[in-house]
């Protein structure tokens, strides 16, 4: 089976602010766009910030290796190059990390860095990266 893109439509309160963290920050290439909604590709993946002016973050979080986890949120699987590489982009950039990037799971099955940080709505992001990939579904 061949690992096609996924599409995430989500709600932020300001297109413009929008564009220059997904844009900006992240490096996402932009396609198409409205006054309502603007298209990004996030890894290969089709992400669309949907305008709602009253958008507001769900302050949840479910407890995960000593850290509080926001729930929602979304985010990549990178590989470590790149997952590396956006650490550096996001600490550049100045943007405050909700859970600072980090190795969890140490010398568990499921070992993995991550990080997450929000977009100017709100919305939480986690990106991670694993030393083998057989390792992402990988049970106790």
């Amino acid at each position: 089976m061949t690992l096609r893109p996924f599409h995430l439509a989500f709600p932020v309160h300001d297109l413009a602010a929008a564009r220059a963290f997904y844009g900006g920050v992240l490096g996402c290439a932009e396609g198409r766009s409205s006054d309502q909604w603007i298209d990004f590709d996030l890894h290969g993946h089709q992400i669309v910030a949907h305008l709602d002016p009253a958008a507001k973050p769900v302050a949840v979080a479910n407890p995960v290796d000593s850290h509080h986890v926001p729930v929602p949120h979304f985010g990549v699987v990178l590989t470590m190059a790149d997952w590396d590489a956006m650490a550096s982009r996001v600490r550049a950039a100045g943007v405050t990390f909700g859970i600072e990037p980090h190795v969890r799971f140490k010398g568990q099955p499921g070992e993995q860095a991550t990080m997450f940080f929000s977009d100017p709505s709100g919305n939480a992001l986690e990106f991670k990266a694993f030393g083998d990939d057989a390792a992402i579904f990988a049970k106790d």
